[in-house]
Formats: structure tokens, sequence, C-alpha cells
């Protein structure tokens, strides 16, 4: 990969780096504070990150594509975003954990709808997030908040995949297909 590639393909971070720098340099006595936030959130990533990718070696390994498509493909039925609702509402870490595995499913076949609603279970209906819930903010509050967003999960997972158009998401499943192994 040239560097000319690399700047391209890198270029969010290297803004945002930049940015930091002048942030930095613009306002000394942030310094300190904004250095241990960055600190922090390494910390967090390479803690949050290992299990994550662990995880996605044994699905990758472990989960053959023919099952996976029964159960969360194209024609999977109802199984497959429920399935997908139950994924990602057991999953753990931040956000960012979600897309490594979204990959995964893509490659293993997975509809796109189901993606989307894994991944939108992921951000919102975590199960941790809603034991919390229940003890800091009151049963009720938690239980009308989850089945608020289970429809909506729903909703915008339907309304994304009729309004991104098929060849992106082709191009989504190119990319996740060339980013790993090649299958069995």
């Amino acid at each position: 990969m040239s560097i000319r590639v690399g700047a391209r393909r890198y270029r969010v971070a290297i803004i945002a780096a930049a940015a930091f720098l002048v942030l930095v340099l613009a306002f000394p006595a942030v310094a300190p504070k904004a250095g241990r936030s960055f600190v922090d959130q390494v910390k967090t990533m390479l803690l949050v990150l290992p299990p994550i990718f662990l995880l996605l070696g044994l699905l990758d390994v472990w989960v053959p594509r023919k099952t996976l498509m029964k159960y969360m493909g194209p024609r999977s039925g109802l199984k497959g975003p429920l399935i997908a609702f139950a994924l990602g509402s057991a999953a753990a870490g931040p956000l960012y954990g979600a897309f490594p595995v979204s990959a995964i499913l893509m490659r293993k076949g997975a509809s796109f709808t189901n993606i989307l609603i894994f991944v939108g279970a992921w951000s919102t209906t975590k199960i941790p997030m809603f034991l919390f819930e229940m003890h800091a903010l009151s049963t009720r509050f938690a239980v009308s908040r989850l089945l608020i967003d289970l429809p909506g999960i729903v909703l915008i997972a339907l309304a994304l995949k009729a309004i991104i158009p098929a060849r992106e998401v082709a191009r989504l499943y190119a990319a996740a297909e060339s980013t790993g192994t090649p299958e069995e």
C-alpha cells in the first residue's frame, strides 16, 4: 500500500490527530486532561477489543456459513430477526465492537435486515443496561423503553433497507468478504 493510499484510508484518524494536536497547542491548560482522556480511551479499547476479536475468530471457525444462512439469512423468516435481537442484546462492549461482528455475519450470509437489527439491538437493548435501568430508574421505565425500542429497531432497519441502494449493500458485503479468510 502506498503512502498516498494509506493517508486517504486513514484520513479521518489523521484529521482527528491533527485537531487534537492543534487543541493541545492552542490551549495548553487542557493538555493534561486531554492526554489523560486519550490514554483512558486507548486503555478501554485495549481491554474491550481482544475479547471481541477472540469471539469473532471462534464464530468464524465454529459456525458454518450454511448454518448461519439457515438461521439469519434472507430466507430465515422470523427466527433471523429474533436471533439478531438476542445476539445484539447479549453483547458486551461499546458499539464499535458491533461492526467487526457484523462483518463476520455478513461474510457468513446473514441478511442485511438482520445485520441492521443486530446493530440496533447492540446499541439499545443490551441486557446489562436493561438491568441497570430497572434498578436505577424503575422497572416501569426500563420495560417501557424496551417496548418502544424493539419496534423502533425493526422500523429503522426496514427503512434503511428500503433507502440504501442495492449496489451499496452489495459493496458492503464485498468489503466484508474481502476483510476475512476464505470460506469453506
